[in-house]
């Protein structure tokens, strides 16, 4: 990052020095020596991290948490949107089965029910976590070899099985595995 009297200046954006208009393009061109000589300085950029668990760095270098115990709170309810999310396309089967008894789709039911008990076992293991930091690595963990994931970020998957009806397998055409129809046809 390029300061000037203690100020970033953007590239690629106009900026005046000492009574000097210079393009936005110049610092991208100007050597070390040529900002140098106007009074420009490069300095590394900032360490990043998560704004969503923390508000900054102090000045010497460690981190500054959110309050925990708000994070718990935000995080459980956006944990329990997330799974209502997940459950409400599948809604209306459910309510079509209590409203005039068409059966849901084999497997949908259990797939409901792991996906409430997957949101209440994060919501718990989210109000067990004692600070920040922990919340932060319960939420985010990736290894760093990119193998492991925190199960927080895992949901079931539901895979709605195909079922072809009864009356198109009649119409069905039927060839082995190569193609040829049992007439000898190739389709």
């Amino acid at each position: 990052m390029f300061v000037l009297n203690g100020r970033p200046l953007p590239l690629d954006t106009p900026f005046e020095a000492n009574g000097t208009l210079y393009p936005a393009n110049w610092l991208r061109l100007a050597s070390p020596a040529e900002r140098a000589a106007i009074g420009i300085t490069e300095v590394p950029d900032a360490p990043g991290y998560d704004q969503r668990f923390y508000w900054g760095w102090t000045s010497s270098g460690t981190l500054i948490p959110k309050d925990h115990s708000g994070l718990v709170t935000l995080w459980s309810a956006t944990t329990r949107s997330t799974a209502n999310s997940l459950l409400s396309p599948t809604d209306w089967e459910i309510i079509r089965e209590a409203d005039n008894g068409t059966p849901v789709a084999s497997g949908l039911k259990a797939w409901r029910q792991e996906i409430r008990y997957a949101c209440e076992n994060k919501v718990t293991m989210i109000d067990l976590t004692r600070d920040t930091p922990e919340l932060a690595n319960y939420i985010t963990y990736v290894s760093p070899s990119g193998g492991a994931i925190s199960d927080y970020n895992y949901w079931p998957q539901y895979v709605e099985p195909s079922v072809l009806a009864a009356d198109t397998v009649a119409d069905a055409v039927v060839t082995d595995a190569s193609g040829v129809l049992p007439s000898g046809d190739v389709v």
